[in-house]
């Protein structure tokens, strides 16, 4: 049909009908066809035009809210659309038929003042009359058809008739099609709650397509923070409006929501009331819970920028998008708690077996002196209290047995112990090891790492060493101790644990606060529970029993049979100081097993040091007259006098493979801060001087 085709020619318009017919149900073909609702409106335009007389076409959207017009020759080079782009929908006919649900024919002669702006600038484009039509179904309202003409009664009551016909069908497919894209995205939804578990990429697809199928402008996820279940907004998607405040806040409607289990439909006015929503512009809003099992596991928020958006249909498909969300909420959650279980385990799997790998094998606490039992007894007191242990004492007398032990009797005794010597990580590496780190947090972090704490919770971690922490450090370390919280290196989110904590040392933390070397507030939290491990020297009577114990040990480990100490060689190792304690005994015995040619133990007495010499013999009478209140004195004269020998054999060489501190089973550093309490100064002195110092303090 031309533009200039009279619409009301009886016999033009008869014998057109069967085409026009026929067209109609190409049009419905086509639109059923065409998912992206704005790519219809190119369909529309060019099918409708086989259909219906008209020089220009426009279609309005009442739930994506926006209008469009098109142009057919002559009325086509585009400055006819921009022109009509400064009149507001308001004041066109295509935004009254939507509100008013009526069909509009308006002439533009002078008598016709409706719609002035719409009217005066079509009129500019030489255009005499238009008809507009509704789009709706019996369910819902979809928007409008406006047709303008060159003709000025190109739409009379004939007409009309059919255009409405063009509008039912129109109206029809659109919905249909509108109600297949609702079906794909529950389908689609489905699909992604079985098969996708990663939380935070379903919902941030999820939300996108909730978007776009409901023409809305905002969609939000709030879940509850499984810390303290405060709800939080976990997934934004925003469009063409301002975000929430950059403070974090939730709204009021949400919080409401999550607390009710009620779905809140609100206009504009009931928005006044939640200032965090209506600082966003949103004038239409549904809140729907995320329900699972009877539970509340977050809130589902879609807001739109036009008023009364939300139908009851809307709700009720909205509803069936929660709950489909609830359920992956809901699996996302388990298997969050499945794969970090999964990871804990295989962490702790990794750390079980390199312990293993370098556990020293020992099977009990061997011994049965009254100094043994008196840490036993303290042992048996402080293991079900769940307090803080600090165990110190000399190097090599058995802190970590003294240490499982507390864990072994304690309640945490099914989860793991894991242990830590402070002094052998690196000063830059502790910290990522206490409390691990992020990926990239630092050169080489090249993964996630869980630290010491994080893999003891519910167990109990141990803390060898703890005096070489460094100052920088300890201020963590007692946040820890105090709230029980901390960060990953590079992260700032904030982790629980629920480790117990046991340290041990074998230096004098009190002299290290003194000396501003070691945090007084940490050791006095560190200091709830004290447990003194009595040094090899002061159990004499237990060296027997661990000789024995060794020998069995070390007999089984190297396909050795000993079963003979000989009498000489037992009253040797008892009367040996032992300044390295069970740790030298043990490699002592260890050499012994492997030298020893018969079943017959071979203990080679002339290399330990001061085994039967007359200042042991000496030491020992002056013990034997010496007071209980003057035993430290004691301690300290026969400590200094194992520290002189030393040297002596070392040449006044303290480190090194042959160095005082090797010879002793000490490390340099403790050497060094021993003698440096004892009052042993060596430089600038020789091995005379040596000499003559030990000379000195043997005639003391």
């Amino acid at each position: 049909m031309s533009p200039a085709t009279n619409a009301l020619e009886p016999r033009s318009l008869a014998d057109e009908i069967p085409s026009r017919y026929q067209a109609l149900i190409r049009l419905g073909e086509a639109i059923r066809s065409h998912p992206d609702e704005k790519d219809l409106f190119q369909t529309l335009a060019n099918q409708l035009h086989e259909v219906v007389e008209f020089d220009a076409f426009c279609q309005f959207d009442g739930t994506a809210n926006w209008l469009q017009w098109y142009f057919v020759e002559p009325y086509k080079s585009g400055l006819e659309a921009r022109l009509l782009e400064p009149v507001p929908k308001e004041d066109t006919a295509a935004w009254w038929v939507y509100q008013n649900q009526h069909p509009v024919v308006v002439r533009f002669s002078n008598t016709d003042r409706r719609f002035p702006r719409m009217r005066d600038r079509l009129v500019q484009l030489g255009l005499k009359s238009s008809c507009t039509l509704p789009l709706s179904t019996a369910h819902r309202r979809l928007g409008s058809l406006s047709f303008a003409s060159h003709v000025e009664d190109a739409y009379l009551p004939e007409e009309q008739v059919f255009l409405s016909l063009v509008a039912n069908q129109i109206a029809l497919a659109i919905d249909e099609a509108r109600a297949q894209k609702r079906l794909k995205l529950i389908l689609d939804l489905t699909n992604r709650v079985v098969s996708k578990l990663e939380l935070s990429d379903l919902l941030q697809e999820v939300s996108a397509s909730i978007r776009e199928v409901m023409q809305c402008d905002a969609v939000g996820l709030s879940l509850p923070d499984p810390e303290n279940g405060e709800l939080h907004l976990q997934i934004k998607d925003f469009q063409d409006i301002k975000e929430l405040t950059q403070s974090g806040d939730l709204s009021e409607t949400a919080k409401q929501v999550f607390r009710t289990g009620q779905v809140l439909n609100l206009m504009k006015e009931q928005l006044a009331a939640d200032p965090i929503i209506a600082a966003t512009g949103l004038k239409s809003f549904c809140g729907l819970p995320l329900v699972s099992r009877g539970r509340v596991l977050g809130v589902l928020g879609v807001g739109s920028s036009r008023e009364a958006t939300f139908t009851e249909d809307d709700v009720s498909f909205l509803n069936q998008i929660a709950n489909q969300i609830g359920i992956a909420v809901e699996n996302a959650a388990a298997y969050g708690e499945i794969s970090q279980a999964r990871d804990r385990l295989a962490l702790e799997n990794i750390y079980l077996e390199s312990e293993i790998r370098s556990e020293l094998h020992f099977e009990d606490i061997v011994g049965n002196s009254q100094a043994l039992k008196r840490v036993l007894r303290e042992i048996e007191t402080v293991a079900p209290a769940d307090s803080t242990v600090l165990i110190y004492g000399d190097t090599g007398t058995g802190k970590e047995l003294i240490a499982r032990a507390v864990h072994n009797l304690s309640s945490r005794k099914s989860n793991a112990f894991v242990k830590l010597n402070c002094a052998a990580i690196p000063t830059g590496l502790l910290e990522s090891e206490l409390f691990g780190h992020e990926k990239g947090a630092f050169t080489g972090a090249i993964s996630q790492r869980v630290g010491r704490f994080e893999l003891a919770h519910r167990g109990t971690i141990f803390l060898d060493e703890i005096g070489e922490i460094p100052l920088e450090l300890q201020p963590k370390l007692l946040r820890v101790l105090q709230e029980r919280e901390f960060e990953r290196l590079g992260s700032t989110r904030t982790l629980k644990t629920d480790a117990r904590l046991i340290a041990a040392t074998n230096r004098d933390l009190k002299v290290m606060v003194e000396e501003q070397k070691f945090r007084s507030d940490l050791y006095y939290r560190l200091n709830v529970f004290p447990v003194r491990v009595p040094p090899l020297r002061e159990r004499r009577e237990d060296i027997p029993l661990l000789v024995r114990h060794f020998v069995q040990q070390f007999s089984k480990r190297n396909n050795r049979v000993i079963n003979s100490i000989p009498s000489e060689t037992m009253e040797g190792l008892v009367r040996y100081h032992w300044p390295g304690n069970i740790r030298e005994l043990q490699n002592v015995i260890e050499r012994a097993v492997i030298i020893s040619k018969s079943s017959v133990l071979n203990v080679a007495l002339r290399e330990l040091e001061g085994v039967a010499t007359p200042r042991a013999r000496r030491a020992e009478a002056k013990a034997a007259q010496l007071n209980p209140e003057n035993l430290d004195e004691l301690l300290d004269d026969t400590e200094r006098a194992q520290i002189l020998h030393a040297l002596e054999a070392s040449n006044g060489l303290i480190g090194g493979p042959n160095g005082a501190a090797a010879r002793l089973g000490l490390k340099r550093s403790t050497l060094q801060l021993r003698m440096q309490r004892l009052g042993i100064r060596l430089s600038p002195m020789s091995r005379t001087a040596v000499a003559e110092f030990k000379r000195t303090a043997d005639k003391q």
